[in-house]
């Protein structure tokens, strides 16, 4: 294996430019890839196929449609809306979002539609008449007439129109195939804009508004991440000072990066705008690897002051247990693609191919860069020589006394130090809330616009979330039975909706086809409120529900029924959307079926869609998965590391601290008030690659070591702190530099709160490697650290190598000061 490495590493060189032409027509290719490259949502690929939630919602996606937009035109001065100026504003913008590319222009249901009916009883019976006629109301009269209209609607009394009529709604729903967010969030917020003045307001929610806000903020995430590959650049400029140390992290980072967006570009893979922010964690473990990387290269080239050389010597040391590094990361993303969400699937293959696109460029072309780039002048300042000085030296300074707390009679204190606050972790880490754990969105801040929106509608309306309890027919196709219109679907919505409405955390309201049924057989028994409730019996029901449905466009009924009276729904509104809600929501309704049993004669009863039961679906994918995720991670490093370290005791030695660095991550999450979701769990789960990273470096670093310090653990230990775990700090520092500006300049919370997470992610797995790791190692003393078979950890003799001074270099450039280094030979290794 070892002489296949260094044969390797030697034809690279031999042929670098060859193998250079090579990257650069690939870099070409994938760049042309990039212009191709889709950056959008797509609804349906956000929720889990195999969810019968999901199946529910697509069987019925008219019933409780998640594409809906609600917008509330509210009067401010306490008037109610029952005048010409305000009843104008509805009218025109009612017709304005007909004219919003992607609409469903059967969906569109305010005051001012014909959607909008009370009962009316006439000469030739009860008849269904629109709100408002042709015209919008002007003199006092016709106004007065339009607010009693709206007392007899049973539909607009209660979601239409606020208790204090001083606020109204207008809901419109889009198609998914046509939906544009970003063409459909300016035109909303364009219509707003020209509707509100002095006396009037307007509040705009949904899932394509909220999709909107985050295409706003998009661009200014593209500025943000600017300013972080900056702070970087300057990190490297601040911590290398030499050409070399900057222009290659950059350099190999910039071509991953352009494989990566290239690669999905190329086969049209739409890429989620909120996972933008994982890139950069790819970004950080490029960075990682290249620092790595290069100060091992320093140390060679410290001692053999050829550039040619040094990067052979490098290549063939280094890549195995780079490779090893990497794939960790490769393992840890691909593992995603086996949740049952599309998105997911498309994320894992576009940033799971970025990550092995990290084996080339961070193995391969880093060697090429480094045997054609001068070489550094700072050498010996930098891997410590006569003239260490500066963030060097401080840095081993630290990391010599971080190091003693690890092993000798300091080493049983510092267990139990860690002990407390890791069994903290663990426990509160576990209980981590799933879901949405505010009202509105995480998204975005409190005070953000949308979710300003959000509180103000709730206020006055019984939610903008709803849970749709199904009443399938059994025979849809028989339109001798109208399973909708049957006195069996009536006696079983009333029984829901009751229950719904005296449970333990009641609905703020329900909404069935039995309710415009009660109002028609209050008219039509002469219209006193003793006869809002039908009798029992199949005629009553039969003649009450025929009499609302005679003349009616069945698509005025669209959120209750389908245009066939065959299937319908009991909707149960709620004001949010917490984890909290939903349970208590779907449990209430779990209840309320139970009591009247899913299947009848004519009836079965399905749960459930809406809002809040597709949130669930997504959730309990998270719930289920998360766990899993992580299980797989650690199996396949456990294999790996088996393989690498020929022993199983090496696997525990890494899985160990990354497992706490889970747990540490998690209970940091819910402290921030973060729940778990598909888009958070994505860098739960990276984190274990990430750890897993870290722990290689060290571990492989300690073996190296072991054999250079014959034997002495204790010095092994602080010899491989001021050497690897130097880089380690270094990198994560970087990254902290980088990504905690996130917070302070993001108006999107979704990116502030993972900047946060993202930064406390790098300092947990920096300090669990550092201190967690060797602390392990000296406790566990694990023999295959004393094999010289390992694909990791093993050295190259540079005695036979002459410095520019003509004399071998005898002195560890990492060795602590007071540890005297036995022999002539230093051993380079990972």
């Amino acid at each position: 294996m070892e002489n296949l490495r260094n044969r390797l590493a030697a034809w690279t060189i031999a042929h670098r430019r060859g193998v250079g032409i090579a990257f650069i027509l690939m870099t070409v290719f994938f760049a042309v890839g990039m212009t191709r490259l889709d950056i959008r949502t797509i609804f349906a690929d956000l929720l889990p196929a195999d969810d019968p939630y999901v199946q529910a919602y697509h069987d019925h996606p008219n019933f409780g449609d998640p594409l809906t937009v609600t917008i509330m035109i509210q009067r401010t001065d306490g008037q109610k809306i029952y005048n010409a100026d305000t009843l104008h504003k509805v009218w025109k913008l009612t017709r304005d979002v007909d004219l919003i590319p992607g609409v469903d222009h059967d969906r569109i249901l305010s005051i001012t539609t014909e959607k909008a009916t009370y009962a009316e009883a006439t000469a030739d019976g009860i008849q269904m008449q629109p709100l408002m006629g042709n015209e919008v109301p002007t003199d006092p009269a016709e106004l007065a007439e339009l607010e009693s209209k709206v007392e007899r609607s049973p539909t607009a009394r209660a979601f239409l129109v606020s208790a204090d009529q001083t606020s109204t709604l207008l809901r419109v729903s889009f198609r998914e195939d046509q939906l544009d967010y970003g063409l459909v969030f300016e035109e909303l917020r364009r219509l707003a804009d020209e509707a509100t003045d002095d006396a009037h307001v307007l509040r705009v929610v949904g899932q394509p508004v909220l999709t909107g806000w985050v295409y706003e903020l998009q661009k200014q995430t593209y500025f943000i991440f600017g300013v972080t590959l900056v702070l970087l650049v300057l990190a490297l400029v601040f911590y290398m000072r030499n050409l070399t140390g900057i222009a290659v992290p950059v350099i190999c980072s910039t071509v991953a990066a352009i494989w990566g967006f290239g690669l999905v570009g190329w086969i049209r893979s739409p890429i989620e705008p909120l996972l933008m922010v994982v890139p950069l964690l790819l970004v950080a473990r490029s960075f990682s690897h290249c620092i790595q990387y290069t100060e091992r290269y320093y140390e060679v080239y410290a001692h053999v002051r050829d550039p040619l050389k040094a990067s052979e010597l490098t290549l063939g040391v280094m890549m195995a247990p780079s490779i090893l590094g990497i794939m960790t990361d490769v393992i840890a993303i691909f593992v995603i693609g086996i949740a049952p969400i599309p998105a997911m699937q498309r994320f894992a293959l576009f940033c799971g191919m970025w990550a092995v696109w990290l084996i080339p460029t961070g193995v391969m072309l880093i060697a090429i860069l480094l045997s054609y780039l001068p070489a550094p002048k700072n050498i010996d300042e930098i891997v410590g020589g006569e003239r260490e000085r500066g963030i060097h030296k401080l840095q081993k300074n630290l990391l010599r006394g971080m190091s003693s707390i690890t092993y000798g009679r300091k080493a049983k204190a510092t267990l139990a130090i860690i002990a407390l606050p890791t069994i903290f972790a663990t426990v509160h880490g576990i209980h981590i809330e799933i879901g949405n754990p505010v009202e509105g969105s995480n998204l975005l801040w409190d005070d953000s616009e949308y979710n300003t929106a959000v509180r103000e509608i709730n206020n006055r309306f019984p939610g903008i979330n709803t849970l749709e309890i199904i009443l399938e027919s059994k025979n849809p196709e028989d339109t001798k039975v109208r399973a909708a219109r049957s006195l069996e679907a009536y006696e079983i919505t009333k029984a829901i909706q009751k229950y719904a409405e005296s449970a333990e955390l009641p609905a703020q309201a329900t909404r069935s086809f039995s309710d415009v049924i009660d109002e028609g057989n209050r008219l039509y028994s002469g219209g006193h409120p003793a006869w809002l409730s039908v009798d029992a019996t199949d005629r009553s029901v039969g003649a009450a529900a025929t009499a609302v449905a005679f003349g009616q466009n069945p698509l005025n009924f669209a959120d209750m029924v389908d245009t066939n009276y065959q299937h319908s729904t009991v909707s149960l509104f709620y004001r949010d959307n917490k984890q909290e809600t939903v349970d208590a929501a779907l449990e209430t309704a779990r209840q309320a079926v139970e009591a009247v049993g899913y299947d009848h004669e004519h009836i079965r009863i399905r749960l459930a869609s809406g809002t809040i039961a597709l949130q669930q679906a997504m959730n309990s994918v998270v719930e289920r998965s998360h766990w899993i995720l992580v299980a797989l991670c650690c199996v396949a490093i456990f294999v790996i590391a088996t393989y690498a370290y020929r022993s199983p005791i090496a696997a525990i030695i890494l899985l160990v601290p990354t497992l706490l660095s889970n747990f540490y991550l998690l209970s940091t999450m819910r402290l921030m008030g973060i729940g778990l979701d598909i888009n958070s769990v994505l860098v739960a789960v990276l984190g274990v690659g990430v750890g897993i990273d870290y722990g290689i470096y060290m571990l492989s670093r300690i073996c190296e070591e072991y054999h250079e310090q014959n034997g002495d653990w204790g010095r092994a230990i602080t010899s491989a702190m001021t050497t690897t775990g130097k880089a380690i700090m270094f990198t994560a520092s970087i990254m902290l530099v980088g990504i905690v500006p996130w917070y302070f300049l993001s108006d999107l919370k979704f990116m502030a709160d993972m900047g946060l997470l993202l930064a406390a992610l790098m300092l947990i797995n920096m300090v669990l490697a550092l201190i967690v790791l060797p602390l392990l190692v000296w406790v566990v003393k694990p023999k295959f650290a004393t094999r010289t078979d390992l694909i990791v950890g093993e050295g190259i003799d540079l005695s036979k190598f002459k410095t520019s001074e003509g004399e071998t270099r005898k002195t560890s450039p990492a060795a602590p000061e007071s540890i005297p280094v036995h022999g002539s030979a230093l051993l380079i290794g990972k």
